[in-house]
């Protein structure tokens, strides 16, 4: 293309200065020649590089979610700069790719750490269940008293892998939103008092006192599924206590939050520390796990929590669970939960049984 434009240059050069029929000649020839040459380079860069560009544009831009034909074609007919547009497009395009890339890493390794953790928990109670079985099997002028021992632990390892089980069939549940609340009005004060009965003799073993205080509220009645907060508040008031400071206390408060009733079970245990506090709603998860272990439970219970009070934001108008705890000072779990009201009892029954529960 240049030596067709230093042609043109040098013909009309050579017609100014000598003026004759050969410099028109030259003029002619030069001017096909860059008329050829351009339409030459033209139909090179569109057919080599501008229409491999536009395939590669129509291909990313139709990759991308949310994107129409109708838009892609009036974008590639324009005169827009199409060098421009894809690499806007690749880069947009990359930083989704990234992020799902990083998605799929983030539950990868969860997976992985779910199997791992799933595997042990049940590898436990069954080698135990096994051994006692082998030595049964293996001595039989073992004295009745000690099979029934053997017997009694084994049966105590079933009931254990039972729980397990039970608990990832509910969290399976809540996350695929097979659960239905039944939302109803809860007076939240009783199912306390329930739940308290229900784990004072396991209060007793650990010298734990339980205190309930509900006088900074009015009408205790909210909104929500009364079998799903009685298991939330199960699973507080229970790690608390298991978990807690033999002789210490366990208490569970609440509070007017505007057009919410703000529940706290707090306790006065060893803490938890800053850097467990974002994953103490995981499956498994467990900050001393040597400890938790031996105290009993299967991993499961503040998910479980979690989920359901998931299942309460969507479906009843709840705030979700949050904990602030100090190593040494105790931990705090806290949720809202909505009042109940005549204004809210028809759209918000409606709401749960169409709804069901997130995860």
């Amino acid at each position: 293309m240049v030596a067709l434009i230093s042609t043109l240059i040098g013909a009309l050069f050579y017609f100014f200065i000598f003026k004759s029929f050969s410099a028109w000649f030259w003029l002619a020839q030069a001017l096909v020649m860059t008329a050829t040459g351009y339409v030459i380079f033209r139909y090179t860069i569109n057919t080599f590089i501008y229409d491999k560009i536009k395939l590669v544009y129509k291909t990313i831009h139709q990759m991308k979610l949310g994107r129409k034909k109708e838009d892609l074609r009036k974008k590639l007919g324009s005169g827009d700069d199409i060098i421009s547009d894809v690499k806007k497009e690749v880069e947009e395009w990359e930083k989704v790719k990234t992020e799902e890339i990083n998605a799929l890493k983030r539950d990868e390794k969860f997976r992985r750490e779910f199997i791992g953790n799933l595997a042990h928990e049940l590898k436990t109670p069954i080698h135990i269940i096994q051994g006692f079985i082998t030595t049964l099997q293996d001595d039989p002028d073992i004295d009745l008293e000690t099979r029934k021992k053997f017997i009694e632990k084994a049966a105590r390892n079933v009931e254990r892998m039972i729980s397990l089980i039970n608990d990832l069939d509910t969290i399976s549940r809540l996350e695929s939103r097979q659960v239905q609340l039944e939302l109803e009005s809860v007076n939240i004060v009783k199912l306390v008092e329930e739940v308290f009965e229900s784990l004072e003799l396991k209060a007793r073993e650990r010298q734990i006192r339980l205190y309930l205080k509900h006088e900074n509220i009015g009408n205790p009645h909210v909104l929500g599924d009364a079998a799903s907060l009685k298991q939330v508040l199960i699973n507080l008031v229970y790690n608390s206590i298991v978990y807690g400071n033999a002789g210490g206390s366990t208490k569970v408060c609440f509070f007017e939050m505007g057009d919410h009733i703000l529940v706290e079970v707090a306790d006065d245990g060893p803490g938890i520390a800053p850097e467990h506090l974002n994953r103490i709603f995981e499956r498994f998860y467990r900050v001393d796990k040597s400890r938790s272990r031996n105290m009993g439970g299967t991993g499961l219970g503040l998910a479980i929590v979690k989920h359901i009070l998931e299942a309460h934001v969507e479906s009843a108008g709840a705030h979700p669970i949050n904990v602030r705890s100090e190593v040494g000072k105790g931990a705090t779990f806290s949720f809202a939960l909505l009042k109940y009201s005549q204004r809210n009892k028809v759209p918000l029954k409606m709401a749960g049984e169409n709804g069901g529960s997130s995860g």
